[in-house]
């Protein structure tokens, strides 16, 4: 892809739900090679957000490229540029780590899938649970498994909708390394959440989702001086106070 295109470009987007307009008229665009995280209360319009660029639902009206490719009328070009985790991980419980690897794998007819196998377990510290069935994996285990499976075929562009709900603060620092690791590899990934802590330590661009648009965008020390606040936690109940969408 063209360095100098945005790795997801979004014009105009609406999105409702019935009488729940969720999308109005959302802009955005995420440079190659940066973490992203789109912050907002629950209910926001963030997963729906994802939902769109990874061609799961389609926009009302408006626009969404991903790597360059147009979510509606080039779909499939998307889905091959892009690997999505989702809030419920998605993993075999009954094979172990390594055989879900493999599985994945051989699906998407990747060469010497034993060895990337071996590679990804050592990438995100599994490999002493490699021989292990993931149902006797910790959450936090789980979803680094779930964020290595989906890493199997190169993706330009990863979308991680809130990668730790329902973790512990344990959890949540294993797969906060997760995904610093995947940073630091070049890769654009565009994150969820609802935690202004999560989007401070992951994020080189945090975007504050409210009423359907981005109301505050920039690294967090911006969204802090937008808040008028030093506290993060605070910022975030601030900025995004009474958004009840």
């Amino acid at each position: 892809m063209n360095q100098d295109i945005p790795a997801v470009q979004i014009a105009g987007l609406h999105k409702s739900f019935g009488d729940n307009h969720v999308l109005r008229g959302l802009d955005l665009a995420v440079p190659q090679g940066v973490v992203y995280a789109l912050l907002g209360a629950n209910g926001a319009g963030k997963t729906t957000t994802i939902s769109i660029l990874t061609t799961l639902q389609k926009p009302d009206s408006g626009r969404a490229l991903v790597a360059g490719f147009d979510v509606v009328k080039q779909a499939a070009q998307v889905r091959q540029a892009i690997t999505v985790t989702g809030q419920s991980v998605c993993v075999d419980t009954i094979l172990t780590g390594k055989e879900n690897l493999v599985l994945i794998a051989r699906l998407r007819h990747v060469k010497h899938p034993g060895a990337l196998a071996d590679e990804l377990l050592e990438r995100f510290n599994l490999a002493d649970a490699a021989a292990k069935p993931v149902g006797t994996y910790s959450g936090g285990m789980k979803r680094r498994l779930d964020i290595a499976m989906s890493l199997i075929g190169d993706p330009q562009v990863v979308f991680l909708d809130e990668p730790t709900t329902g973790l512990d603060p344990s959890g949540r620092r294993e797969v906060w390394a997760a995904i610093k690791d995947l940073a630091t590899q070049g890769r654009t990934i565009m994150l969820t959440t609802q935690y202004m802590d999560e989007a401070t330590q992951l994020a080189d661009l945090i975007g504050v989702l409210i009423d359907g648009v981005i109301a505050v965008e920039g690294d967090h020390q911006a969204i802090l001086d937008a808040a008028g606040s030093p506290d993060l936690e605070s910022a975030f109940l601030q900025l995004t106070e009474g958004d009840a969408k």
